[in-house]
């Protein structure tokens, strides 16, 4: 296969290689890569991201710029520790099983697993086409990576942003571990979970004190009731007005909900009793539903605080608060001196002393999951006579994304933290410069996200990763945070470092590694400098994963440790270029953004990145997420071998915008090799076919010297100012990141070269001998093959360079590529955007022809009399008449006229875009269906193209724009005509009988030239063609277009013969005939 020729050639030429080291060089361009985690296998989504990494490094490298492609990998982490707890059978066993196993053969296990994919990463990789050096790959579990992240938790607590401290997090209880906001980001999926309304009763004193004559209770709504044992306090919003009411069929009872929501907790028919305003409810107190927790907390709780943070769009305008279970509630709790109660344990379960049972199967709810115990509690709810009310709420709620059957839960937790909430500011001054693609992220997804941002919840209860270099005093509590394995072992009084010597002497293939991973780093104390009797001990959690890839920028390199590394870092700081998935936004898009703005305050913003591809989401055949349970893809490397991997690349980054959603679909993976990249090497075939049988060479013989450009042909000029005008446009779109406006102007490029420039320059290849236009023709097609290989090298890095080196003539031992050359400049070609204007004028009308004729189902074989092209524009007109000669040969028609009266050929009918305007006008349609149909069309036509239809609907004036109205064109008899009021094309339909017998010649060219295909004949081999057929209208068509015939199939000879037509048969309505072809020898 062609593709993994060149694979080889690039390994055995070294190519990556050399293009560090131009030979001129204009600076460097820094490209990091998002590390992915070697332990999970690649799938075809990775493609896209893939390939966009690659296409922006490769361009500036052709720019003359150094871009060296470091690979990473990010071996820590949930994804590493339960993927090994599978295999060892000991994931349901949580955290106690992983300590029984023993945390040092657990760690060593997750060090064997973090490569076991990796083969298959460079596999695809590779065979991708992505070329990046994974040889020096750093690997975040390294020793000189881990003490670069210690360096920064150093600098940071240093600076009182590294704090211990109470907050509320999302918590996989099953794991026991805190989740960062991107891997909780992850996991949410729709799910349907009970939505209750529930009686909090009103201590009698506080009825009293507001004035109502009877038992009163707040309706207080949740949709977790797991959460009600730990209550503490129910939430009004300032500001609102609230109401005891009675509902309509139980006028005893009186129940307190917001004003706003009266009729939609208790209907139209409540009967209010008393308002209230929220700060009258303030205080209030009320009885429990569960009176577990910390006796002595009671004092405090289950009473009335008011919050702006509760809604009135749904529930009853009064919420229930558990400071254990969410942000909100333990801030205003906190803030109102309610006691803190949490009654659940940290593995999500109730506590041994929780007495209460569930009253259906009388089990106790004391070590059931909390979740799981929602029925139960809503059960003993209405045993209470508590429940109010009772339905289900579907929403989008987070699961962990490495254990997805494991629901999260918002829990409090002692944990350290980063104090990022105080550097907001600084967090959006550095994104605001940074370039996004697409731009809407920088103040939407992205910019929201930093407005919202809360202290990171660095540290994880976990065992692989990045130990957190914390140790505090056993006795005073002293803190300290090292930045490195050498600072340790130089504190006093150290002790535990033998063990790692030990078992190293043990075991001395142990790597290295491993000895500042727990537990042998754990096992190091020293003395405390705040008790000389006292020991310092390391605090037993590990870092964050998404801190680690946020250090990526210089502890690659371990900065500031290892030798050299400082100037490693700064040469290669800020990126210029990264790229990932759009979810990245809350994890390394954010990690990066985040340590480097609080390392490096005093560098010019942006860093660590100034700019962002953000890619979408590869979907499925189907449409649907990537899928395997489906089967709802190919697997890459089944479409690489089918199709070659240029044409899985093409069709990720030109069918849509690779910033959005688009499928990894096997028809457009097809059609990119049919419509690019073949049309492009029919191109480049063509051309060695005839310079090989002219000897062309453009450096020497006969056709190397061609006329100057300014002397050339029109099409020679026009096709070279194209180029110069598709160079400037690829070179603008990729320095502004726009990839899918790059891709199309090189298929509009190569269009343009296959369907128009060889197309109508064949005759010119095909002709005997030399002369200066055919030397012009070979230079012209020369030149735009050369440019076109190195303008499409970074899309499509195979097919580049077979065209390119086929055009040098690079054959075995030729080190030569086209990624080691220059990427081209529009000042390599004359511009000339007059011409380009003109010759885009004529391939419109003839554009708009051929879509008439397929509105009238006449092939373009069949020769018409006339085609008018009507215009409004007097230049375009005159444009239009220079050329057309070549309109007519175009649409094979006999003349092409250029009248000014549109309406002699065609009406419009203008009618609204129901779809469109539906919704905005509504039954306001049908007036402006009538409005439009008794006026011309063709005038409200004219309106849009000034700008807009204004129509007067009832008293309201609307404009209506090109995209709320829907055109058809009626073409008058005798014609059929496609366009609009700027270009209209009508051609004439009347077929008499001169025209139908060149209509059936030309269906005999048509045949003859697929049985030339089919006998494997080159374009330049001469034939003698036999055409036989019974019928007389066949045999006249024949005999009258003879020399046509000939000169279209390179027929020498033409014998028509009146017999039976031969199988295979053309069967047309006129009858049937049959074509042979005998090649003739080379001298004849």
């Amino acid at each position: 296969m062609r593709e993994k020729e060149i694979l080889r050639f690039w390994e055995a030429a070294d190519v990556y290689r050399r293009s560090l080291a131009p030979e001129e060089s204009s600076g460097r361009f820094v490209f990091y890569e998002g590390p992915p985690t070697a332990n999970g296998a690649p799938h075809p989504g990775h493609c896209l991201g893939r390939t966009v990494k690659d296409i922006f490094p490769r361009y500036h490298a052709m720019t003359g710029q150094v871009v060296e492609r470091r690979g990473g990998w990010d071996t820590h982490g949930l994804p590493v520790e339960v993927e090994v707890a599978k295999e060892l059978g000991i994931l349901d066993g949580g955290k106690e099983a992983i300590e029984a196993y023993g945390v040092a053969n657990f760690n060593r296990a997750c060090l064997g697993s973090v490569f076991r994919y990796r083969t298959e990463w460079e596999d695809l990789t590779r065979r991708i086409g992505f070329w990046i050096d994974l040889e020096a790959a750093y690997a975040t579990y390294r020793k000189t990576y881990v003490e670069s992240v210690w360096w920064a938790l150093k600098m940071l607590f240093e600076r009182g942003l590294l704090y211990r401290g109470r907050k509320v997090v999302w918590w996989w209880a099953q794991g026991g571990t805190a989740l960062s906001a991107g891997e909780v980001a992850e996991g949410y999926r729709d799910v349907q979970d009970p939505s209750i309304v529930l009686r909090f009763p009103l201590h009698a004193d506080d009825q009293a004190r507001l004035g109502l004559d009877r038992p009163a209770s707040l309706l207080v709504w949740t949709t977790t009731p797991w959460t009600l044992p730990s209550n503490c306090a129910a939430c009004v919003r300032p500001g609102e007005r609230y109401v005891a009411a009675a509902p309509a069929g139980n006028t005893d009872d009186c129940l307190i909900v917001a004003e706003s929501r009266l009729t939609e907790v208790l209907g139209a028919d409540a009967i209010p009793l008393k308002h209230f305003t929220a700060a009258e409810l303030e205080g209030s107190r009320y009885l429990p539903c569960f009176t577990s927790g910390d006796a002595g907390a009671a004092e405090g709780r289950w009473r009335v605080v008011a919050d702006d943070f509760v809604e009135m769009d749904s529930g009853t305008g009064i919420v229930h608060l558990a400071p254990a279970f969410g942000e909100d509630d333990y801030r205003i709790c906190g803030s109102g001196q309610v006691p803190f109660v949490c009654v659940l344990n940290p593995d999500g379960t109730f506590p041994e002393d929780f007495g209460e049972r569930d009253p259906k199967s009388g089990e106790s709810l004391a070590g059931s999951f909390c979740k799981d115990a929602d029925s139960a509690l809503i059960r003993l709810l209405k045993e209470r006579g508590l429940l109010f009310s009772q339905s289900t709420l579907q929403h989008s709620y987070p699961f962990c994304p490495r254990a997805p059957s494991d629901p999260l839960i918002q829990f409090a937790r002692e944990s350290w933290f980063i104090g990022t909430s105080g550097l907001r500011d600084e967090f959006l001054a550095n994104n605001a410069r940074i370039e996004w693609k697409p731009s809407h992220v920088r103040d939407g997804r992205f910019g929201d996200f930093l407005r919202g941002n809360v202290d990171w919840a660095i540290s994880r209860e976990r065992y692989w990763g990045t130990p957190l270099p914390v140790w505090v005093c056993e006795q005073t509590g002293e803190t300290e945070c090292l930045g490195s394995m050498a600072e340790l072992l130089a504190k006093p009084g150290l002790e535990g470092a033998e063990e790692w010597a030990a078992l190293k002497k043990e075991q001395p293939d142990l790597d290295d590694d491993l000895q500042i991973h727990r537990p042998y780093i754990d096992a190091i104390t020293y003395r405390s400098p705040a008790d000389p009797e006292a020991r310092m001990r390391r605090v037993p959690e590990i870092v964050d994963v998404w801190f680690d890839s946020g250090c990526m920028p210089f502890a690659q390199w371990g900065y500031p440790h290892v030798p050299g590394s400082e100037s490693l870092f700064s040469e290669r700081f800020p990126a210029d270029f990264i790229s990932e998935g759009l979810d990245q936004t809350r994890g390394w898009f954010y990690s990066l953004l985040a340590v480097s703005t609080m390392l490096f305050p005093d560098r010019d913003v942006p860093h660590p990145f100034r700019s962002c591809v953000c890619t979408g989401m590869v979907l499925g055949d189907d449409g649907l997420k990537l899928s395997k349970r489906l089967k709802n893809y190919r697997d890459p490397f089944e479409l690489f071998e089918r199709y070659g991997a240029d044409a899985v690349r093409w069709s990720l980054v030109s069918k849509s915008d690779p910033t959005s959603s688009g499928r990894l679909d096997e028809k457009q993976v097809s059609e990119a090799q049919r419509e690019f990249l073949n049309r492009w090497l029919n191109v480049l075939n063509f051309f060695v076919e005839y310079a090989n049988l002219d000897g062309f060479d453009p450096e020497a013989g006969e056709l190397a010297s061609p006329r100057p450009v300014a002397e050339r042909s029109l099409l020679d000029r026009w096709i070279l100012a194209e180029l110069a005008d598709t160079i400037r446009r690829i070179r603008t779109a990729l320095d502004g990141l726009e990839l899918l406006d790059a891709t199309r102007r090189v298929l509009h490029f190569v269009d343009s070269l296959s369907n128009w420039y060889v197309r109508r320059s064949r005759q010119r290849f095909w002709s005997h001998g030399a002369s200066d236009d055919k030397a012009d023709a070979y230079h012209t097609l020369y030149a735009c093959l050369d440019a076109l290989s190195r303008l499409a090298a970074p899309f499509v890095p195979f097919t580049a360079e077979y065209s390119w080196r086929v055009l040098q003539g690079a054959g075995e031992g030729d080190d030569r590529s086209v990624h080691l050359t220059r990427y081209p400049r529009p000042d390599e070609f004359p511009s000339d955007s007059a011409l380009c204007e003109e010759m885009a004028a004529v391939r419109r009308a003839v554009s708009l022809g051929l879509s008439a004729r397929k509105q009238a189902k006449i092939k373009v074989r069949q020769p018409l009399a006339e085609a008018r092209v009507v215009i409004s524009d007097v230049a375009e007109r005159e444009r239009i008449q220079r050329h057309a000669d070549l309109i007519a040969g175009e649409l094979n028609v006999k003349r092409v006229s250029t009248p000014h009266e549109l309406d002699q050929y065609a009406d419009f009918e203008v009618k609204p875009n129901f779809r469109k305007l539906g919704k905005r006008l509504g039954p306001k349609m049908k007036v402006l269906a009538r409005v439009l149909s008794e006026s011309d069309g063709g005038t409200w036509l004219r309106k849009i193209e000034e700008g807009g239809i204004p129509v007067e609907l009832e008293g309201e004036r609307i404009l209506l724009g090109a995209d709320e109205i829907e055109v058809r064109i009626l073409p008058k008899e005798g014609f059929s005509a496609a366009g609009d009021t700027k270009m209209l094309v009508a051609i004439a339909t009347e077929v008499d009988e001169e025209l139908r017998l060149e209509g059936l010649a030309r269906e005999m060219i048509r045949a003859a030239q697929q049985v030339r295909k089919d006998l494997g004949l080159a374009y330049s081999d001469r034939v003698s063609l036999g055409i036989r057929t019974e019928e007389p209208r066949l045999r006249a068509a024949a005999e009258r277009h003879r020399d046509l015939i000939g000169r279209e199939v390179l027929a020498q000879v033409v014998n028509v013969e009146e017999a039976a037509a031969q199988q295979p048969a053309i069967q047309l309505e006129e009858g049937s005939f049959s074509v042979s072809i005998v090649p003739l020898p080379a001298a004849e």
